[in-house]
Order: C-alpha cells, then structure tokens, then sequence
C-alpha cells in the first residue's frame, strides 16, 4: 500500500490475492494485449466454460493524467470477432456458442490526482441508465477515503475511511440506499503491517460474517509466502479455512497452493515465457469425493 494506511480494500488483500488469484478451475481463458504508437491499449479477453464462450474487447487511452477505459463485454458478435478467431485456432473441435445478453458498454473515466493524492472516477454502463456513478478517492499518509455516489435519482451512497499508517490501520465501509432508506452494506475491519508479515481482521454482512486472515513472507528472494484466512457465519454458525503458499521455483516460474476444511486442494504453475506473457495451469482436486475427476485451468496471456 506505500505510505499510509490506504483504502478500505486494501485490508487484507495480499492474502484475498494469495488464496484467490489466478486460480482457473476447469475455464479456459485467452488474453491478447496491443499497444499502439498512440498510447492506445487494447485488450481481447475470451474465456470458455464448458460449452458457454464469453468475451469482451477492452480499449484504454492515456492522456497526460487522464485515462479512459472502454470495455465491450458478453457473447455478441461484435465482442467475440477476434477472440473466437483465436480460438478457433486454439480448438479444433466444435465451439459452441450461446447468446445470453446484448452487449454492453462499460466506460470508465479516471482523473489522476487534480490535487494531490486524489482521484476522480466516472463511470457508467450502455444501456443502463441507472449504472453511473462518481467515485473520489483520496491517500494521506494518515488517512484514505473513498466515496461514491450513483448518478441517478434516488442514488446509492458509498463511503469507505481508513486511519491509521502503513503499519495499523482501522476502517469502515458502509452503503446508503437513499430510496429505501437503508444501510446495504456495513463492514469494519483492521489491519497490521510488518516488515514480513501482515494480518487483518474484518466484520462484513452487517456483522454476520468475521474473517481474519494472514499473510507471511517467508523468503523475499524467491517470493516464497504464506497465508491463511478464516471466516465464521454467525448465522449458519459455519467456518471456512482456507490456507495457502506460493514459491518462485525460477524467476520466471512460480508454483502456488491452497487447501480449504471442505477438502478442495487447488495448485498452479504460472510461467512467464516471455515478458509480460504468461501461461498458468491449474487445477483443483475434491478430496472428500475422490471419485470425481479432477477440473484443469488454462490462461494464456499474451502482451507485446
């Protein structure tokens, strides 16, 4: 998070990241990134779940502190031109495609620090007229805040504090439904930082669900880490474990686990072949039902 306690999302991410990301299950999914001599960034996103094909083509511009980010997203023809090319190449077997939704148009304008240590966020989505909505977010080294607003008549109101320094921090995030006249969301949490290790506490769900997680640094050079995070439901007086660790076999190939009280084993490798390209394997085991086939993952991601 760098100096100060930074945003509400940030408490406990480095281990949410440790335990969740990159995981695949049985997707498979292709990524292709293009640079133009403009600045422009466009991005081809398709993901294959089962017989289900999705896409979406994201195009960003930068300018000066500016950026502007345009994604076209769900299995409409005009989404899926490039990406099912690609996978056409990929698969040689039938694919089979389903149109679920029209497409839509996320657009997403971002303002980098008009004043110092804020940022401006617009966004809105096609055709929904109820999806805009006004972001501010602002970093001290004491404080950051985020608060949002929907751009519509009868909005839902967002405001997310933390105080603190980049070694304790302690937050809120809470939601307003001014229609309703309601709180939809209400969560607190707290974090500690140190030099190798980091743990966090959070009471989310209007106080119906406590996590606390931790992650540790067990070796900086080869990124070799652990982590473990618990929640319990005070309603349905259920625990979830989860725990996990990432090691850098070279320094471009890295291994990660993850192991839950349900009996779901996760792994995968991710190989950086090229700079800034990567493709990971993954796959997950249920060892409560051994019976069952174990589900493979496949991410291939490449970048100029």
């Amino acid at each position: 998070m760098g100096k100060g306690p930074g945003l509400y999302s940030d408490i406990g991410k480095r281990a949410r990241d440790l335990l969740n990301k990159d995981y695949l299950s049985s997707d498979q999914k292709f990524t292709i990134t293009t640079y133009s001599p403009t600045g422009v960034t466009l991005t081809s996103t398709g993901t294959k779940k089962g017989e289900l094909f999705l896409a979406d083509i994201n195009t960003q511009l930068k300018h000066k502190n500016v950026t502007t980010d345009i994604k076209v997203d769900t299995a409409a023809n005009v989404c899926f031109t490039f990406t099912l090319f690609t996978w056409i190449v990929l698969y040689s077997s039938s694919i089979y495609i389903r149109f679920w939704n029209p497409c839509q148009l996320f657009t997403t304008f971002t303002i980098d620090e008009p004043a110092p240590g804020l940022k401006t966020i617009l966004s809105f989505k096609v055709p929904d007229q109820r999806s805009g909505k006004l972001e501010l977010q602002y970093l001290h080294e004491c404080a950051g805040i985020s608060s949002s607003i929907g751009l519509t008549v009868n909005p839902i109101v967002n405001f997310s504090g933390v105080l603190g320094s980049d070694k304790i921090a302690i937050g809120t995030d809470v939601s307003f439904d001014t229609k309703e006249g309601a709180l939809t969301k209400c969560n607190f949490g707290a974090s500690f930082t140190n030099s190798d290790l980091i743990a966090s506490l959070t009471l989310n769900d209007k106080g119906d669900t406590l996590t606390g997680s931790y992650y540790h640094t067990v070796n900086p050079v080869t990124s070799t880490a652990v982590g473990a995070e618990v929640a319990h439901s005070f309603t349905s007086n259920e625990n979830t474990i989860t725990v996990g660790t990432q090691h850098l076999l070279d320094p471009l190939t890295t291994v990660k686990a993850r192991l839950n009280n349900f009996g779901k084993a996760s792994a995968l490798i991710q190989h950086e072949w090229r700079p800034k390209s990567l493709i990971t394997v993954s796959t997950e085991v249920d060892t409560k039902s051994i019976d069952k086939s174990a589900k493979f993952g496949l991410a291939l991601a490449l970048k100029p």
